[in-house]
């Protein structure tokens, strides 16, 4: 029986002590843009996202957003959510374009799985420190990786989202009472019709009923 996965937004510090605790080769990153939580129907954790500008200067347009980190203690598709969520999250913030990497060995099924795709195999390097920014050996030397990514070229589109702060499952069935107006009056959140369209529509209709007819 598959586990039932919802996807919960992260506080920084909670998805790096989750980093820190389950990710094979990475310690947690310098910052981010959001990070992603996954749950079972329990609420117990079972793998974090993290997501920030990309690492790399040439991809960093203000458009691309990259996965940086992407952990979990092995639950079946687990991966797979953070990927698509995380991708959902930055097309929804109007980003077009996310970015991840996989070592070699890695097969990417979870990035497949969630619409990503491989577009370039990197060759290993002898290590990361430059003088513009000198950096220690972190253990991921000399590893072969590759890139992936999804934009909105390739990726299928959003869903249609449904406007929560209005009730949409009920049409309106009355007119403004305020004269000449007329116009449709929407549903109130009590599930009662209201008299009037807008404020205006009902003060224009206290001035009439207060102003002496002739």
């Amino acid at each position: 029986m598959t586990t039932r996965l919802h996807i919960r937004p992260m506080k920084w510090k909670g998805a790096c002590a989750y980093v820190d605790e389950h990710h094979r080769h990475h310690d947690p990153p310098q910052g981010h843009q959001f990070s992603l939580g996954v749950l079972t129907e329990s609420g117990l954790l079972v793998g974090v996202a993290i997501v920030g500008r990309p690492v790399s200067r040439a991809f960093d347009n203000g458009l691309t957003v990259e996965v940086t980190r992407c952990a979990t203690d092995g639950t079946p598709n687990a991966c797979s959510a953070l990927y698509a969520a995380a991708w959902r999250t930055a097309r929804s913030a109007g980003y077009r374009r996310a970015l991840t990497y996989t070592q070699d060995g890695e097969s990417g099924a979870s990035l497949r799985a969630a619409g990503w795709r491989k577009v370039a195999d990197l060759p290993a390097r002898s290590g990361w420190n430059a003088p513009s920014r000198p950096r220690l050996p972190r253990g991921t030397e000399n590893v072969a990786r590759a890139l992936w990514e999804i934009t909105t070229h390739n990726a299928p589109p959003l869903p249609e989202l449904r406007d929560e702060t209005r009730d949409e499952t009920r049409p309106a069935r009355r007119r403004c009472a305020a004269r000449p107006c007329r116009h449709l009056v929407p549903t109130t959140s009590t599930g009662r019709p209201s008299r009037y369209c807008s404020q205006a529509c009902r003060q224009r209709a206290y001035r009439n009923r207060k102003t002496p007819q002739p």
